[in-house]
């Protein structure tokens, strides 16, 4: 009984480890994959992309789980971030389920159309699903792992991460955000970091106070008035602490005389 228990353990291990995401930073993904568009026309992704940088989420437009907090969230950040949609960017998002259809994806793209807080440009984020398995083989190239699981009761469902995947003009895999949420800032340099090809890690979140973006050069630059004005923040809280620590040490040496 136990070897049988131990065995159902190290299958199940074996299988966990085999979900989610691998990543193949700097790989290609071949651009001439076909989609099914959000009104039933076959499109290649790079049609889909138009030579911008393109950030991708892989879906199953029926996910009672992560997916729709994840979509909540892209609508949110897309909100917030001030990008220009269709110009700097483009967002795909890829129905991995084989037997979803292209109403499914136009139905959800018309619902997180409402749910962006501000006008944004429909051709800008694309609901797709895939063609002669085009989804599962560029989730397969980027290193994005499902499985599809059927209930008893003939219900169908799909084990899979979250994440969005940044990819570069020419396809290049440049970023993966992995989360069901992500902060404009960090979309921000993966879109731009992808718009020229380089591959590397997010900036920390504690060094975000350090940068401030600029629209004209549509890049991040270090605002030293910022360290600037943190040291000397300091430096007047530590003369502050001085003045205090001193007056008290003199107002003890008078007393102190006084009582002799």
């Amino acid at each position: 009984m136990t070897k049988i228990l131990m065995l159902v353990l190290l299958t199940l291990s074996i299988q966990a480890s085999t979900l989610g995401i691998t990543e193949h930073l700097g790989e290609k993904v071949p651009l001439d994959l076909k989609f099914i568009n959000e009104k039933g026309e076959s499109v290649t992704l790079k049609k889909l992309m138009d030579g911008k940088p393109t950030m991708i989420s892989l879906n199953y437009y029926r996910c009672a789980g992560i997916c729709t907090p994840q979509f909540n969230d892209m609508a949110k950040m897309l909100s917030r971030l001030d990008l220009a949609e269709n110009l700097d960017y483009k967002v795909i998002t890829i129905g991995f389920a084989e037997d979803e259809s292209y109403e499914l994806a136009a139905a959800k793209k018309r619902t997180m159309m409402h749910a962006i807080q501000r006008s944004f440009v429909p051709d800008a984020w694309h609901f797709v699903v895939g063609e002669n398995n085009s989804s599962g083989i560029l989730a397969d190239k980027v290193g994005f792992t499902f499985k599809k699981e059927v209930s008893p009761a003939g219900v169908v469902d799909y084990v899979h991460p979250a994440a969005l995947i940044m990819l570069s003009p020419e396809g290049k895999i440049t970023r993966y955000l992995n989360g069901i949420e992500q902060l404009p800032f960090d979309v921000k340099m993966a879109l731009i970091e992808a718009g020229e090809g380089k591959v590397g890690p997010t900036i920390a979140k504690n060094l975000l106070y350090c940068f401030a973006y600029d629209p004209k050069a549509k890049t991040y630059i270090f605002k030293w008035e910022k360290i600037a004005g943190a040291v000397m923040t300091l430096i007047m809280l530590g003369f502050l602490i001085y003045l205090i620590r001193t007056s008290r040490r003199n107002d003890d040496n008078q007393q102190n005389e006084g009582d002799k």
